[in-house]
């Protein structure tokens, strides 16, 4: 098993050339992210993340979580190492300094997060789901909540979960049969079963906050009528410390495909009368409180598939120049060359190596946007950020975690047989990595929400504003015409798409819907073709002040150069499958195509 690298330099690079940590840096409360800081910030991680968490990623697949009398029991080292992440302030990492947040931006959280997910992403989801509580905490709580939940959440004292999914429910969440009563003390009693719930019970941290979905009596059908409730494992004491336990239990865990280490439980509330909830936001408002969580999630998830990239990478390159089979063309040594040589497994790395940096460079953008919408001073600019993150968040996580599935498959084939071994740790990656395209809402979803409701924001205006500004970028990009031909055909036909599916949406549903996946795969391949081409031109710029390692940045050009030469042209293929024919999906009866 090849030891994890920290990828630093690539991390530090689009940190600051191509999504603007310098300016991000001179917002109100955002000016602890100059960049050198923050590169120390991340030198720091990645020793955390190589030394401790790496080291129990094998093990951790292979031991897994186990349910012992109620009590969920992480592999051997995790407590230990969740003790560390706590103890180093690495879970407050992009919160407010308010309830004990370090206010860095939401962007190196981001960056350390692909860290810790690269290293060891069974371990990483209880910090993920932690973070995505407060910030539903922090946006809908009350200031008791907050005072009672936040400092303990930030810290990572304690960890949080979401209680979505039932099993009658899955993907349709208005669904949902949990009911919430009313309890004593302005509490309610929420009795229920929720299943799929990550790291729902285990023993890294003193108490657990589950916020879960439930309805109340008389409550609208559907989505509107749901409310979000805070369920703590143990019920504060007046000093904020964990007091009784709730009545709440975990009655199993999944056999999973991967994430082995990570306990993804079946949590039964009210086994014994009901458990103590307290309401988070309006009643009948759960939706939205969920979907402040959902959204911090979704990132999330679309970083949990870079990080998977970035580690199927590091191993099948570490393996292409160790092994040796064959003779590559103008090799003149004794023996065989390393396959490294060889012209296809070249080219497998190198598109490995440019997907996954172009898939980082679209969640950091992402990112930033988000902060841009917290931190500027112009209510305008607040308001663009904000709906470039809308707009940038299912494209972020439904690429991003295709591409962690496409990267960690060719991990695989660069292995060979080998491949399939488990012990190469290849087949890791690739189960791992299942998972992303499916959790926080299917890749499907993403792109019904891409389509329904992002693509219609302001009547078009924010899609057509970032095409604009992607299209800026063409001419700039003279030194490579290859590369400008592809961004300019790429940008040519997603404006076209985006023009004819926003008309379909009224007229032609099923057949704007049948296109929506080929919409937001060329979403990614484009918006993660322009980041890259100006990742480029940055790299060039230094190059000719003689600022930076020139051989490090001669790479960031060939990258850029191979993304948009041999992989963006698929966007513009992808027009035709994007606009196809609605009638086509229902060709075939359902009995014949199902039976």
């Amino acid at each position: 098993m090849t030891a994890f690298q920290a990828p630093l330099n690539d991390l530090n690079f689009a940190l600051r050339h191509i999504a603007d940590l310098p300016g991000l840096a001179e917002l109100p409360g955002l000016e602890a992210a100059e960049p050198v800081a923050v590169a120390q910030v991340l030198s720091e991680a990645g020793r955390f993340a190589a030394g401790v968490l790496a080291p129990l990623n094998e093990s951790g697949d292979k031991v897994g979580a186990r349910l012992e009398n109620g009590v969920v029991i992480c592999p051997p080292g995790f407590a230990q190492a969740y003790a560390q992440f706590r103890d180093g302030g690495w879970n407050a990492v992009p919160f407010e300094p308010e309830f004990g947040g370090t206010g860095l931006p939401w962007l190196v959280g981001v960056a350390c997060a692909e860290l810790w997910n690269a290293a060891n992403m069974g371990f990483a989801l209880c910090p993920l789901l932690t973070q995505g509580a407060v910030e539903a905490i922090s946006a809908h709580g009350t200031p008791e909540q907050k005072a009672t939940y936040l400092p303990n959440l930030v810290s990572g004292t304690w960890t949080g979960t979401m209680n979505l999914t039932e099993p009658q429910a899955g993907s349709d969440v208005g669904a949902l049969r949990t009911r919430a009563e009313p309890g004593d003390g302005g509490g309610w009693r929420i009795k229920g079963q929720k299943i799929f719930i990550t790291h729902g019970e285990h023993d890294l941290a003193e108490n657990i906050v589950h916020l879960v979905l439930a309805r109340t009596a008389g409550s609208p059908s559907g989505t509107k009528g749901i409310s979000l409730f805070i369920v703590p494992k143990f019920l504060p004491d007046g000093g904020g410390r964990p007091g009784r336990r709730n009545d709440l239990r975990c009655v199993s865990i999944e056999h999973k495909l991967g994430i082995h280490a990570s306990p993804t439980c079946v949590m039964s509330y009210g086994d014994d009368g009901g458990a103590t909830g307290f309401m988070l936001g309006a009643e009948n408002g759960g939706m939205r409180a969920m979907f402040t969580m959902m959204n911090t999630a979704r990132l999330a998830v679309a970083v949990q598939g870079v990080a998977i990239a970035e580690r199927a990478y590091q191993r099948a390159a570490h393996y292409a120049r160790e092994r040796r089979q064959g003779r590559a063309p103008g090799w003149r040594e004794a023996g065989y060359s390393p396959i490294e040589r060889h012209g296809d497994v070249r080219r497998m790395l190198m598109t490995m190596k440019a997907l996954t940096e172009a898939a980082r460079a679209v969640c950091l953008m992402n990112a930033r946007a988000l902060d841009v919408a917290r931190h500027h001073p112009q209510a305008e600019e607040r308001a663009q950020g904000l709906a470039l993150a809308d707009l940038l968040t299912p494209i972020a996580k439904g690429w991003a975690t295709d591409i962690g599935c496409e990267v960690a498959s060719l991990g695989v084939q660069v292995h060979g047989g080998m491949g399939f071994i488990e012990e190469t740790g290849a087949a890791q990656y690739y189960r791992d990595a299942r998972i992303l395209p499916i959790y926080e809402g299917t890749n499907g979803i993403q792109a019904m929400d891409l389509l329904t409701r992002k693509l219609p924001m302001q009547g078009g205006e924010v899609v057509n504003r970032q095409i604009a500004e992607m299209r800026d970028l063409v001419p700039k990009l003279e030194p490579w015409p290859a590369s400008a031909a592809t961004l300019a055909a790429a940008l040519q036909s997603l404006a076209t798409a985006s023009r004819e599916l926003l008309a379909r949406l009224a007229s032609e549903p099923n057949a704007a819907f049948g296109g929506c996946t080929p919409y937001l795969k060329m979403w990614g391949l484009t918006f993660g073709g322009y980041l890259l081409a100006k990742g480029a031109l940055a790299a060039r710029e230094l190059i000719a002040k003689g600022a930076g390692e020139a051989g490090y940045l001669n790479d960031r050009v060939a990258v850029a150069r191979f993304f948009c030469e041999q992989l963006l042209p698929q966007a513009a293929a992808l027009l035709p499958a994007a606009l196809g024919d609605g009638e086509l999906l229902f060709a075939v009866a359902p009995e014949r195509l199902t039976g």
